[in-house]
């Protein structure tokens, strides 16, 4: 799958998004090593902390469904040239996707970092194992 294509699917998941409050709907999509793309979409509470963002929701359903190695991820806003996974979101991915690609817009521009590039000196629990 091309970059387009997974923005493509970024941006049909922003039409499900439930944004009363921000009005910005988001979504995003991740492709998992299997090829399978989960779709996530932001979930907004009038209870500001208790919303989730489209980048979460994907991957928690990937997650939920057995996936566990991600390629790449993509997140795309209606009328917004410029938007990045909030750092809430750039932890979780890495804590499952250490080596995950992230697509959004920059500008106007097409954006491909790693996690760890948007994560510098990300925190890490891990175990005696090494493992997470």
């Amino acid at each position: 799958m091309n970059l387009s294509e997974l923005i493509q699917e970024a941006k049909k998941a922003a039409k499900f998004s439930h944004s009363p409050y921000s009005k910005l709907n988001v979504g995003a999509a991740l492709l998992a090593k299997s090829g399978k793309i989960y779709h996530g979409t932001n979930i907004e509470s009038s209870s500001y902390g208790l919303t989730i963002c489209a980048e979460r929701v994907a991957l928690y359903k990937a997650l939920s469904e057995g996936e566990s190695e991600f390629l790449q991820l993509a997140v795309w806003a209606e009328e917004k040239e410029s938007l990045s996974p909030c750092g809430a979101c750039r932890q979780v991915l890495f804590d499952y996707a250490p080596q995950l690609e992230v697509i959004y817009l920059w500008e106007g521009k097409v954006v491909v970092k790693k996690i760890t590039e948007l994560l510098p000196f990300a925190f890490r629990l891990e175990e005696e194992d090494g493992q997470l």
